[in-house]
């Protein structure tokens, strides 16, 4: 097991285990830092993250789903995603999310990414929710579920301003919304898996945490995979640049 993947794959899961959305219990168990082997043993409770883990490290003749690669992979976008086949990914996810409500994955065809943007817009029903009623709560959790990026103001060891862009709803797509501040977590408890933060740092953020600092090509990954994902969806108006499914053309 990697011990770096698995503190990866904790940045970012631990928001809405916190939140009470997807894993066990005791979510502050995921920022010990010391704790890798415990991390690993709950990273397998995630069911739906774990399932895009699984495949993609199978995909990618990879025998750890924690490898640092697949953590990335599933988070923010590389290239081991365009090793996977969409097909075999409905299928798989056919027998795992069986009961899962909602959401447009059964039909996504080629559209089907073993990515957190997928997760987000076509297995979770808030997308189909919002587009049929414009619902200000399907709104907000697109928003805060999916993972955005930003740039820090400002910040200290349990908080940070961040400067970053909201998702908007005109009635016909989302778009994205004017640069605002907001204020977000980095810490809980005392504990935190980031080395501190500088203004001017890119980062990744998940509901209101900060995840990581992230390069300005991991950036366009994230920003590029969710683009094309509301694109092909036809929650957009606007066409996201052309290339792989890691990187934007």
């Amino acid at each position: 097991m990697s011990a770096e993947g698995a503190l990866l794959f904790a940045r970012y899961a631990y928001p809405p285990n916190e939140l009470g959305y997807c894993g066990p219990a005791d979510a502050t168990a995921l920022l010990r830092r010391d704790a890798t082997a415990d991390i690993e043993r709950r990273a397998r409770q995630f069911e739906g993250a774990w399932c895009y883990l699984q495949f993609l490290a199978e995909t990618a003749g990879l025998a750890d789903p924690l490898d640092v690669r697949v953590v990335e992979a599933y988070w923010i976008g590389n290239e081991l995603l365009d090793r996977a086949d969409p097909a075999a990914l409905v299928e798989r996810m056919t027998d795992r999310f069986r009961g899962q409500p909602g959401g447009t994955w059964r039909d996504a065809g080629r559209r089907a990414l073993a990515h957190h943007s997928f997760q987000v817009f076509e297995v979770y029903p808030w997308a189909p929710m919002l587009r049929s009623t414009g619902h200000p709560t399907a709104l907000s959790v697109l928003d805060q579920c999916r993972i955005r990026t930003g740039v820090v103001v400002a910040a200290d060891r349990d908080f940070a301003t961040v400067r970053s862009r909201p998702l908007c709803w005109d009635g016909a797509g989302l778009t994205d919304g004017a640069f605002q501040e907001e204020t977000v977590r980095c810490s809980a408890g005392g504990l935190t898996l980031l080395d501190g933060l500088s203004a001017g740092d890119r980062v990744a953020l998940h509901w209101d945490w900060v995840c990581d600092v992230i390069t300005d090509e991991q950036a366009r990954r994230i920003e590029f995979l969710e683009g094309r994902r509301r694109t092909g969806l036809g929650l957009s108006s606007c066409e996201p640049g052309r290339g792989a499914h890691g990187a934007a053309g």
